[in-house]
């Protein structure tokens, strides 16, 4: 790695670590433009945006590095979403009616482009929602999504189980939601811990600041309890090593489609 990547990629976890979600939100297209010049290469490969790169850049609270697409702003788990429904569902043929919530840049802007899907997107506090809601109090309707996104939101919120029953109150019978959490592939049951407030005692006992849990590989049956039929996807049986190196998928992480009974 050369010296002016080095530096780059300091100053990129300095800024992911420090600077509020809202702000990222809003210049991170801006920023990635300018650091885009210092990744150039064909190592690497994103599913979304088909451009390839040297690496992609650092991203998350440890600034993990070659994680977040600098054409699109991907991560692993958006890479991982967009080729299940690119290649394992008619999202991008049939008419559906569809829920975002927390919306994620690599997706909200191809969504909308899509005239088979009436697209609304949510969030509490994000700059670039449609509408501003607490998910363990929807003031919506019942049955009312073909498909919901709630992505790396649920360990974030409270009362997790209020908020599956409220996505699972909204989707239509026969409907399927993708509902990503990070997951801890060592631990047998979610850690929750109420009396941890503090934001340094929760980044060490949850992984990060703002999160209120550690998920366990219990989470599926967390879903169950609130309604939900769950299927584990797992893209290591349909992509070989080499796509999953390439396109940089995190190969433990499974996608959980939860779907509401017809």
């Amino acid at each position: 790695m050369t010296n002016k990547l080095k530096i780059m990629n300091k100053l990129i976890k300095f800024f992911v670590k420090h600077i509020p979600r809202p702000i990222l939100i809003r210049f991170s297209f801006i920023f990635v433009a300018l650091a885009r010049p210092f990744y150039y290469g064909r190592k690497v490969e994103c599913p979304i945006c088909k451009k390839h790169f040297r690496s992609f850049l650092p991203y998350g609270n440890r600034g993990a590095s070659n994680r977040l697409c600098s054409g699109c702003l991907s991560l692993e788990r958006h890479r991982l979403i967009w080729l299940y429904l690119q290649n394992f569902t008619d999202f991008f043929d049939a008419n559906l009616k569809v829920l975002h919530i927390a919306p994620e840049q690599p997706f909200i802007y191809r969504f909308k482009k899509c005239k088979n899907l009436n697209y609304q997107t949510a969030d509490l506090l994000s700059p670039i929602a449609d509408m501003h809601f607490d998910i363990m109090k929807i003031p919506l309707d019942d049955n009312l999504y073909d498909v919901i996104f709630c992505n790396h939101v649920l360990e974030h919120v409270e009362d997790d189980f209020a908020a599956m029953k409220e996505l699972y109150r909204v989707i239509k019978p026969g409907g399927w939601a993708i509902l990503q959490v990070p997951i801890d592939m060592q631990r047998t049951v979610t850690y929750e811990d109420k009396t941890v407030t503090d934001p340094k005692e929760r980044e060490k006992a949850f992984g990060q600041y703002d999160h209120v849990r550690l998920y366990g590989l219990d989470y599926s049956q967390r879903l169950e309890s609130a309604g939900f039929e769950v299927e584990n996807f797992d893209i290591n049986k349909y992509l070989n090593p080499e796509l999953i190196a390439r396109y940089r998928l995190n190969k433990s992480e499974l996608l959980y489609i939860a779907r509401k009974r017809k």
